[in-house]
């Protein structure tokens, strides 16, 4: 699938100054004068995303590793993501205003992280309605204030301004929004990585902005609440369906097309449970678990950090299968 061309193009600068508070910058920051890990660039028509850092959250990214995206209509804005900080949540808008002067009248959460949900207060104060998933609101009230904490540990100065706010609204199965001339799909496939995992879809402009159900340039995390087995069920069942021919903005790395994020993401679990389900059969432990070969997802950022980890929690679940 051939992606549009202005993928590649970034957001227009000309004459407007930046005003976000600047730090120092990581040799790794693409966009070292602002918080934002990189410069927003356009998807599609009306969709922009800033792509996070494929790594883990710091301070040198600014705690964004994530992607925040947004979309335009004719009447107002909607946010995916309400970013992981107040400072960061303001550098979106920043940018945002470069390309419109329409208010952000919707913070949609892709789930219950913090990097999706900390920055919330600011788009708040804004006077944004924000939005998530039932399951994602019970992920806050668990651990958002743990996750808060851990956050203000990281960022340190960077996370001034910052707290856990009430979401507004929440869905169980499908939301649609009305942007003006635009109108945008929130989505729960099913169970993917986290609780509450949704996906937003901008038929206008044929754009699935997949949350963490859909994964590329990163390894994908499995939580101790990850059913891979479901995951890969919602994925074939329902996600694959409808997005094999649309352009994919994944929870972590650049947009792409299906095929890019069906194997890496797809792909992924089937050779992982694969191996574990020959390891259970030979009668393996969780040590030999943990020193399955993954050197074909080698090359992916965060691999050091989550492989074993993975196969270890992927071998304790199938152990119950």
């Amino acid at each position: 699938m051939k992606l549009p061309m202005a993928m590649k193009g970034i957001v227009a600068t000309a004459g407007l100054l930046l005003t976000s508070t600047v730090f120092a910058a990581s040799p790794a920051d693409k966009y070292p004068e602002s918080v934002l890990y990189s410069k927003p660039v356009q998807v599609a028509d009306n969709v922009w995303s800033s792509i996070g850092a494929t790594q883990y959250y710091s301070y040198e990214n600014g705690g964004h590793n994530n992607n925040l995206s947004f979309v335009i209509g004719k009447d107002a804005v909607l946010v995916v993501n309400g970013g992981s900080s107040y400072l960061l949540a303001k550098a979106l808008h920043e940018e945002i205003r470069k390309v419109t002067n329409l208010p952000v009248k919707y913070v949609v959460d892709e789930n219950g992280q913090s990097h999706a949900i900390l920055g919330n207060g600011y788009w708040k104060a804004q006077g944004a309605t924000i939005i998530a998933h039932e399951e994602a609101l019970e992920e806050i009230h668990e651990d958002g204030l743990s996750g808060l904490e851990n956050l203000q540990d990281i960022l340190k100065e960077r996370s001034q301004g910052t707290e856990l706010i009430e979401v507004d609204k929440t869905f169980e199965d499908r939301m649609v929004l009305d942007l003006g001339e635009q109108k945008v799909e929130l989505i729960r496939f099913g169970p993917a990585h986290s609780p509450g995992d949704i996906s937003v879809y901008v038929p206008g402009s044929e754009v699935v902005i997949a949350g963490d159900m859909a994964f590329q340039q990163r390894l994908l995390p499995i939580f101790p609440n990850t059913d891979t087995a479901e995951w890969l069920e919602t994925w074939n069942n329902e996600f694959a369906p409808f997005a094999k021919d649309k352009v994919i903005i994944p929870g972590h790395g650049e947009a792409t097309d299906f095929a890019t994020v069906d194997k890496w993401t797809r792909g992924y679990l089937e050779y992982l449970r694969a191996k574990v389900a020959v390891l259970l059969e030979e009668g393996g432990t969780l040590e030999d678990a943990y020193a399955i070969d993954q050197t074909p997802y080698q090359h992916l950022e965060t691999f050091e950090q989550l492989a074993a980890k993975n196969a270890g929690r992927v071998f304790e679940a199938m152990e119950f299968e």
